[in-house]
């Protein structure tokens, strides 16, 4: 399929999504996101396979981050939340796809904010729904898993009673540098060399074990990259050294 059919496809399924979406959100909440999302990242060619432990209620995900398409990927597989960079708010499609799944924003570049950040992901974690985030705070060009930044970590160090912290590997196998998300490559230019290309493509959506808790915030970045770095071993994934 070109990529002017799959943005064709995904612009319908929205619309068929969009009227129930509204009438459940209404009335209560929606699950129409989950199978928006999903249905969208089948849409994209990925066939997706889950290993693992379903996420149990009050969870934080905490995930690797290659590309966009790992948003649909999580979301479809897990209903999860995400935590995103306030940067998405400036652009309003993006803005309003994400306000339907409940994202919640923060600035990550402002280290003087750590607490406020704390707080609203804390609060948020009180919702049953899970919450993820994606802890190198950006996508890579898939052939290395970045350092984990400690501070996004702060609301679960030590996590609140009742909440696991649940590393997950998202491994595109063969295709990760393909599928990978490097600085140099614009969205526009990304998103179009993604839709555009033929076939699917497998991917493994790995849910680990819960991390243990603690109150140090390192050795749990720590410890949720080594667990991610052990599960995406056979891609052969660089990673460079803290």
């Amino acid at each position: 399929m070109t990529a002017a059919g799959r943005i064709a496809a995904l612009a319908l399924l929205l619309l068929v999504c969009l009227g129930p979406h509204l009438i459940a959100k209404s009335i209560g909440r929606s699950r129409w996101p989950r199978r928006f999302l999903k249905a969208a990242a089948r849409t994209c060619g990925a066939r997706v396979t889950t290993e693992g432990e379903g996420i149990a209620p009050h969870s934080l995900i905490l995930a690797n981050h290659s590309s966009w398409l790992d948003i649909l990927l999580l979301a479809g597989a897990t209903g999860t939340r995400f935590v995103s960079k306030a940067e998405v708010r400036d652009h309003w499609l993006l803005r309003w796809l994400a306000d339907q799944n409940d994202t919640i924003y923060i600035e990550r570049q402002d280290r003087r904010a750590v607490h406020g950040q704390a707080a609203e992901i804390a609060h948020a974690l009180a919702d049953p729904r899970p919450l993820a985030l994606f802890p190198e705070g950006t996508t890579g060009d898939g052939r290395e898993l970045l350092p984990f930044r400690p501070s996004l970590l702060a609301a679960v160090a030590p996590a609140p009673a009742g909440v696991d912290v649940r590393p997950v590997a998202i491994d595109y196998g063969a295709m990760r540098t393909e599928i990978g998300w490097s600085d140099g490559e614009s969205g526009k230019a990304n998103a179009l060399r993604l839709l555009g290309r033929r076939g699917t493509f497998p991917v493994v959506v790995r849910l680990l074990a819960p991390l243990a808790s603690g109150e140090d915030r390192k050795a749990m970045a720590r410890d949720a990259r080594g667990a991610i770095e052990d599960a995406l071993a056979a891609s052969n994934l660089r990673t460079p050294a803290l």
